[in-house]
């Protein structure tokens, strides 16, 4: 047998190792979201359980397996070495494809994905078959198309019903139990906490059993024939328990509710979504096997056809515990997971702060319709009704500044277990992320979470979304396609290219989501004390005045040497630093205000101004550096000695301003301010006749039209420039002259404490 096979089964199993990183990566967001949400324990208590869920789930896991060996093309009609190249062209398309979600943050079906892959892979390798050989054939022969669209009905069943279904659950729980919970909690919790966790254990039931390769199927045949008297007795026992907890033990059963169906979709999810990682890879192995059986009894590979991969697989459970831990570590491991999870614990927080997603046209209908909807069924509902729904949704503050409380957090676990039990019980082919992601987004809704504020932030969100699921199955289908036919037509030399590329990839999407991930931590940067303010402020001015002069010095050199590389990185630091400041006026300052722990408006007002003179002035350098760059990029005429001598003249004394105002700020004495300002004059008055001077060599010929236009664009930019900064050191100098006198006040208040104290 050649090599070669031997080399892509290696390859599927370092490609499988690969797709379980990124795929619990994506598929955490199922079973953490609720509980890291609601903040129900410390993080590594979450994890820790959900990390127990995940092991005893690859324990039950079988649920897809056969569709990554014969459920979406028929393999009596594919030779050894087609199929080998169609399950190699399905791993390298799903570990680009789900790490690119991850890097986004986009939760994605790691099922949808599998299954499109298989569908686009096999098509490609029946087209180049039908294409190469005599015998022909047509695609229909070789597809099972049925199952393909079985799936995507499924997909447009689920999104809908559980989004609705979560809606109407979370509504009627937030009715009853009201966001102050704690009262009727007490009454009703145990009964609460019994319906919960009988819906989880139904759940455990059909999703995690079903298939096992620990239980027979004697004893799940007989659990389904006496499903509702089991049932009844799961709820009589979990109520009681419950009970006992939360009244002689004092236990708050709603955390034991919500870790519990914590741990049970880690378990389902591990026992449903584990063979989407492994499955094609075990069907290579085999398919391997049987390659070395006919070899060995002197077969040829080329007419060897892997019609037994349609009979009955019974999973080898020392793969299935390795591939577990493997799950689990990366769970632990994986900053992705957690970016995922973000997601949607942002789309579904209470109340306002930093939305991730823009407003969008479709957004704003919806939210438009909604509100003339809800003034329309607002006029028929009594008074007294409306007072009464009004009062059971007043907000509390959340402890630990939680996304939500338990409450959402158990009906969010609760209902998707519902949902997916039903979906498996039906034989439906549900998705576990779909299902999960629209009871949370339905449940948030339903919650008042949407406020008027973020609404249309909100449902673009899940617009996103879910628009990434339906794009997943075109992309994974047409990825896998060229991907599968690459591979036949390139042979070896193909798969070694695929395989590099797929390393380039990984590579890239790691330095993007570190990338991504540092813009959202600065975002979320809240001031909530005096001398982080005062520090933060300090140096964001000094970084400013510094990037200005060294971004007009890069802008300088690019036009006076032709020099496309310095303006390139001119432009790209002024970009950097508009964003950065754009970021704080829009995400830092009004959460800083309101956070601050200190009564000092003047100091505040500052800070205030001290951050929109930096936006303005970056504004300006990035009109510069982008029209600049353009500019030499667009190879039009150099610029001449004279008007780069100007240009230098304007940066050579703003340059004197920046060093003036540096020596006074060193020494604390201000004074000599008038010099700045006289400075900041001078270049305010050469602001006119550089323009005159400009005007005279177009009326002389010497200067081209885009020539002219960027020069006397310079030359105004360079004025709001000379404007904000000064505004920026003025202001500056107010804020740390104010924040000298705020210390100086307290340190005179607390001898005043002090001096009281020891006269008393």
């Amino acid at each position: 047998m050649d090599s070669i096979y031997l080399i892509i089964v290696i390859v599927l199993l370092g490609l499988a190792v690969l797709d379980i990183i990124v795929g619990v990566s994506n598929d955490a967001v199922n079973f953490l979201n609720s509980s890291i949400g609601s903040k129900v324990a410390p993080i590594r208590i979450i994890f820790a359980v959900a990390a127990l869920g995940i092991l005893l789930g690859t324990m039950f896991s079988s649920g897809m397996m056969e569709v990554a060996r014969s459920g979406v093309f028929y393999p009596e009609k594919f030779t050894f070495p087609s199929i080998m190249m169609l399950f190699l062209a399905v791993m390298l398309t799903d570990v680009i494809l789900l790490d690119l979600f991850n890097t986004f943050g986009l939760p994605t079906s790691t099922t949808v994905s599998l299954v499109f892959e298989l569908l686009g892979a096999s098509v490609a390798v029946a087209l180049y078959t039908i294409w190469t050989t005599e015998s022909g054939g047509n695609l229909g022969e070789f597809i099972n198309s049925g199952k393909a669209l079985a799936i995507i009905t499924g997909i447009f069943t689920s999104i809908a019903i559980a989004f609705l279904v979560g809606s109407i659950i979370m509504y009627i729980s937030r009715i009853i139990f009201s966001f102050n919970y704690k009262k009727p909690f007490k009454y009703l919790g145990a009964l609460w906490g019994g319906i919960a966790l009988t819906a989880i254990t139904y759940f455990a039931v059909f999703k995690g059993l079903k298939g096992s390769v620990l239980v027979s199927s004697e004893l799940l045949a007989y659990l389904e024939g006496n499903m509702g008297m089991a049932l009844l007795y799961t709820l009589g026992t979990w109520t009681i328990l419950m009970a006992i907890l939360q009244h002689i033990f004092r236990v708050k059963i709603l955390k034991v509710i919500v870790l519990s169906g914590t741990a049970a979709l880690a378990m389902a999810f591990a026992g449903n979504d584990l063979v989407n990682f492994i499955g094609v890879f075990m069907a290579g192995f085999d398919s391997f096997h049987i390659a070395q059986e006919v070899v060995a009894s002197g077969g040829d590979l080329n007419t060897l056809y892997m019609g037994k991969l349609s009979e009955p697989v019974v999973a080898n459970i020392y793969w299935l515990l390795g591939a577990g831990t493997l799950m689990t570590l990366s769970l632990f491991l994986s900053k992705k997971s957690r970016t995922v999870s973000n997601t949607e614990v942002n789309l579904a927080r209470k109340g306002e702060g930093i939305e991730r997603f823009s407003s969008s046209p479709l957004s704003r209908s919806i939210v438009r319709g909604s509100l003339t909807l809800s003034k329309s069924i607002s006029t028929i509902i009594p008074e007294s009704m409306k007072k009464f729904i009004d009062k059971r949704f007043e907000p509390v503050e959340l402890e630990n500044k939680a996304s939500f409380d338990l409450i959402r957090a158990s009906v969010n676990l609760t209902v998707s277990a519902m949902l997916i039990s039903l979906g498996t019980s039906l034989k439906l082919p549900l998705s576990t992320t779909f299902v999960t992601f629209m009871v949370a987004m339905g449940s948030s809704l339903a919650d008042r979470a949407w406020g008027r504020e973020s609404a249309v932030y909100r449902i673009n969100g899940v617009l996103t979304v879910v628009a990434g699921w339906f794009l997943t199955a075109l992309v994974a289908f047409s990825a896998a396609l060229a991907v599968g036919l690459f591979l036949m037509w390139g042979g070896k030399i193909a798969i070694v290219i695929m395989i590099a590329i797929v390393v380039i990839m990984l590579l890239k999407s790691s330095k993007l989501h570190t990338k991504r991930k540092s813009k959202e931590e600065q975002q979320q940067q809240v001031l909530s004390t005096k001398d982080q303010l005062i520090t933060s402020c300090n140096n964001d001015v000094h970084m400013v005045l510094d990037r200005t002069l060294w971004i007009l010095k890069k802008v300088i050199d690019g036009l006076n040497d032709e020099n496309r590389k310095s303006a390139r990185k001119a432009m790209n630091e002024a970009i950097e630093l508009y964003e950065k400041f754009k970021d704080k006026r829009d995400y830092e300052v009004v959460p800083t205000i309101e956070s601050i722990q200190m009564n000092a408006l003047d100091l505040e007002q500052e800070y205030v101004q001290l951050v929109d003179y930096s936006y303005e002035l970056t504004k300006s350098l990035k009109a510069i550096s982008e029209s600049t760059f353009n500019y030499i990029n667009n190879n039009h005429s150099a610029f001449s000695k004279e008007q780069i001598d100007d240009l230098k003249v304007f940066y050579n004394t703003l340059t004197d301003v920046f060093n003036c105002y540096n020596e006074m700020e060193k020494t604390g004495d201000y004074s000599k301010f008038n010099k700045v300002t006289n400075l900041r004059d001078f270049i305010l008055e050469l602001n006119p006749k550089l323009t005159k001077r400009q005007i005279k060599r177009v009326k002389e010929g010497v200067s081209s039209t885009r020539n002219s236009i960027l020069f006397l664009n310079l030359v105004n930019e360079s004025k709001i420039v000379t404007l904000q900064s000064g505004n920026l050191i003025k202001s500056h100098r107010n804020f740390r002259e104010q924040s000298s006198k705020h210390s100086m006040t307290m340190i005179g208040a607390k001898e005043l404490i002090n001096n009281a104290t020891l006269n008393l």
